[in-house]
């Protein structure tokens, strides 16, 4: 656990300079802690902090978990039925580590096959948070840390490159002081077509894959 807490804090203080590409691993899986805990504390199953090495936010890295997490809630209040039993939607079992972990990156690899918006990102933590809820709710908490892993693997396989572009994490803070009302627009219905699309094409292939 004290590892946990360092490598969180860790995440915090590399916002205040250009980040490198191990540092927005570090903050993308402790930016994930923070959003399950919140989506776990929505859904009435929460998780002390202690038990799953959650981040302690603050600064800047805190600014920008209020922000996803604010995102993220607004999705799932657009979409309940979306972002809800994301496990039983997909057909799979929490109880397997590889199951969850080769479900997650599909997911993620579809999300994104078009391209990277701010929308998709949070469309992807909202993924996350769903399915940790399932997990907690099917007696399998442990496989949170999976997921948080299954993270930090897809960002640092897929994202790194746009996050630098945008000088890190913390330009997902413009998705709620941009005043523009077409940037809202387009950012959230990026993140809404994301994953319920990917619903509709992929739970016939995830059956057959099994």
């Amino acid at each position: 656990m004290e590892m946990l807490r360092r490598s969180s804090v860790f995440a915090a203080e590399v916002f205040d300079r250009s980040p490198t590409d191990k540092e927005l691993v570090s903050q993308a899986k402790a930016l994930c802690r923070d959003y399950i805990h919140s989506r776990l504390n929505r859904a009435g199953v929460g998780w002390s902090k202690a038990d799953h090495g959650l981040a302690a936010s603050g600064g800047t890295l805190g600014e920008v978990s209020s922000v996803l997490m604010w995102l993220g809630a607004e999705l799932e209040y657009l979409r309940p039925n979306v972002y809800c039993n994301v496990a039983r939607q997909l057909n799979i079992t929490v109880a397997s580590e590889s199951i969850m972990s080769d479900a997650f990156l599909a997911v993620a690899a579809d999300i994104f096959s078009t391209g990277v918006t701010w929308g998709k990102v949070v469309s992807l933590y909202a993924v996350a948070g769903a399915l940790a809820v399932d997990c907690v709710r099917h007696g399998h908490p442990a496989m949170i840390h999976t997921i948080v892993d299954c993270m930090g693997e897809f960002v640092r396989k897929s994202l790194i490159s746009w996050l630098k572009r945008r000088g890190g994490w913390v330009d997902v803070t413009k998705c709620v002081v941009n005043t523009d009302p077409n940037f809202h627009s387009h950012w959230l219905m990026s993140a809404l077509c994301a994953f319920g699309n990917y619903l509709k094409t992929t739970v016939l292939y995830l059956l057959r894959e099994k």
